[in-house]
Formats: C-alpha cells, sequence, structure tokens
C-alpha cells in the first residue's frame, strides 16, 4: 500500500494517479489526517473488498468502470461518476464488476 501523498498545490487527474495491478488491489494516498483522509483505490478484475464496519462515515466515488457497494446488506451499483455515503457503524463490503477504480473519503471529526 502506497503511503505517502500526492503532491500539493498540483492539478491532477485523479483517474490517472493510480494504475491497475493485476490480481490486486492498489491504494494511494491523497491526503492522509487526523480529521480523515482520502483515498484513491484500484481493482483488478474480480477483487473487492470484505465486509468491515468503520466507525466513521464514509465517501465513495466510482471514477472508472463499475462496482457493487453493499451497505448494511443493501446492494448498490454504481457506475463511473456515481457515488454513495456509508455511515459510520454500517457494515459494507465492495464486490467488483470488472476493473474500476474509486476514491473514499473518510471523516474522522465529530466521531471521538
Amino acid at each position: 500500500m502506497e503511503s505517502v501523498e500526492v503532491e500539493k498545490s498540483k492539478a491532477y487527474i485523479t483517474v490517472e494517479i493510480i494504475e491497475y495491478v493485476q490480481n490486486s488491489v492498489v491504494i494511494k494516498t491523497i491526503l492522509k489526517k487526523s480529521t480523515g483522509n482520502i483515498s484513491v483505490m484500484s481493482f483488478d478484475s474480480g477483487e473487492g473488498l470484505t465486509e468491515k464496519t468503520t466507525p466513521f462515515d464514509t465517501f465513495a466515488q466510482i471514477i472508472e468502470g463499475k462496482a457493487e457497494i453493499v451497505v448494511d446488506g443493501k446492494p448498490h451499483l454504481l457506475e463511473t461518476g456515481q457515488s454513495i455515503v456509508i455511515p459510520a457503524h454500517a457494515p459494507n463490503l465492495v464486490k467488483p464488476n470488472g476493473r474500476f477504480k474509486m476514491i473514499l473519503t473518510i471523516i474522522k471529526s465529530g466521531y471521538e
């Protein structure tokens, strides 16, 4: 997992910040702060994230391809440009639907 933030005060095409790696999930940190973080992720075909819960609200946005994000047992098929807010403490998982890329923004403030 890449832990170095991207260079500040520089314009990016977000979908180009990260590449696909065969049979892998790749994560690159855009910003990491005590109050939350923003990461961009790429998923090769067949790769996803197992069910988990976090104590924080999470904003997930698909920036290329499509994926199924299951929140509290309810599936949501998201395509490029679509997003969802995953509430704190809600069980969630990410199922692949081919290769895709997404941005995850986690907000930690307010949950101290």
